[in-house]
């Protein structure tokens, strides 16, 4: 590694975000890539570990004070109460938490003469109150007033605000506000496809179509992973990015029930009447029918349903707008302001779902949309 070489720590990179930026990171030439994570961290090519419990101040005080390499810090990582994402939400001791754990990764890294040059933190549509309010303005701007609500959000921020401007313009940081994130981790909170996937196999071998299972109808927005990670490297070197914030989001809109078909046929299933129901509930007590799904199709998935779905269904039922009366307003943040500042990536929705269920299937984690059909009844 020479000196000159940009060193990125990707913390979280286990997660939907994270998992996508490491890979992103350790293929760009001219930099090396770190994923921290407290599990084991599946690498890719040209990316090193750090196993780390970021609750645990002396262990990131003591693995990162000493490190001279480390340039950049795209934080992903998110502590959620488990068993209780949406309600988690409103937690005091989440958020604290969530605080805590950015601290004890820069305070380390934040000192005078250190190498440390940006960070990059993640928010999203809560920061809009997309959880409490009814209904927000549309489209929401980043530069509108905090939204008055409690959430670790604004305690993140204030706290890198403050390190930043004590720095005296040594680094600089830029805060991401993703809509709907869609990618290829497996056992995240925050990731609906494993659950989705799921969903429609155990349908599956019922013989039964794949039917929507969400609630009324809601123009909202996705963001593909890799986009995001795309947005890390860009705002990691653009002057346009030093301590901005930004929407981001595919580019396009879309409404669950009109990009279902488009997902059935990526799973390689029938679209069926709507059927509104939990997803967090139709997962429940079916570990055995898990089990013998990756058995019957040797998959490589974790046999325990909750290391491969995490709380992404209970992410999916918020998502779509389980047990909601219509109509719902629409949710819809602009992303003209990164736009003009120089990200200019985009992605179809509908190319999204069908590329992630897709690696999912090539990676052997679901049952190809090949055998999906060829194990239809008449097919």
């Amino acid at each position: 590694m020479t000196a000159a070489q940009n060193t990125a720590l990707i913390v979280g990179a286990t997660g939907v975000v994270g998992q996508a930026c490491l890979r992103h990171f350790a293929s760009l030439p001219g930099w090396h890539a770190i994923g921290v994570a407290r599990r084991a961290i599946a690498l890719p090519a040209g990316a090193t570990a750090l196993q780390l419990d970021l609750q645990d101040a002396a262990a990131c005080r003591a693995a990162l004070s000493a490190r001279d390499d480390i340039t950049h810090v795209v934080y992903a990582a998110v502590y959620e109460q488990p068993g209780g994402l949406v309600g988690g939400w409103h937690d005091q001791d989440q958020m604290r938490i969530n605080l805590h754990m950015l601290r004890n990764v820069i305070e380390p890294l934040d000192r005078p003469g250190g190498p440390l040059r940006h960070v990059t933190i993640m928010q999203g549509g809560k920061a809009y109150g997309v959880h409490i309010h009814p209904q927000i303005a549309v489209p929401a701007r980043e530069r509108w007033p905090r939204d008055a609500h409690e959430n670790f959000y604004w305690l993140q921020e204030d706290f890198l605000r403050e390190r930043q401007a004590r720095s005296g313009d040594a680094w600089h940081f830029t805060i991401l506000r993703p809509r709907i994130v869609f990618g290829d981790a497996a056992g995240s909170n925050m990731n609906p496809i494993p659950a989705i996937g799921v969903y429609a196999w155990l349908r599956h071998e019922q013989g039964l179509p794949l039917s929507y299972p969400g609630g009324p109808p809601r123009v909202n927005q996705a963001i593909d992973a890799d986009l995001i990670a795309q947005a890390c490297a860009w705002a990691a070197e653009s002057p346009n990015a030093r301590n901005e914030t930004f929407n981001l989001e595919n580019g396009d809109v879309f409404v669950w029930q009109n990009v279902w078909p488009a997902i059935a046929d990526a799973l390689g299933m029938p679209v069926g009447e709507p059927e509104p129901q939990s997803l967090a509930e139709a997962l429940a007590g079916q570990q055995p029918a898990w089990e013998r799904l990756v058995d019957k199709y040797r998959l490589a998935a974790p046999r325990e349903l909750a290391a491969f779905v995490g709380q992404g269904a209970a992410y999916a039922d918020f998502q779509m707008n389980h047990g909601k009366a219509g109509p719902l307003p629409p949710v819809i943040m602009s992303s003209v302001k990164i736009r003009q500042a120089g990200f200019h990536a985009c992605m179809d929705t509908e190319d999204m779902f069908r590329k992630w269920f897709g690696l999912l299937q090539q990676r052997g984690l679901l049952p190809t949309a090949q055998q999906a059909r060829a194990g239809r009844p008449g097919s």
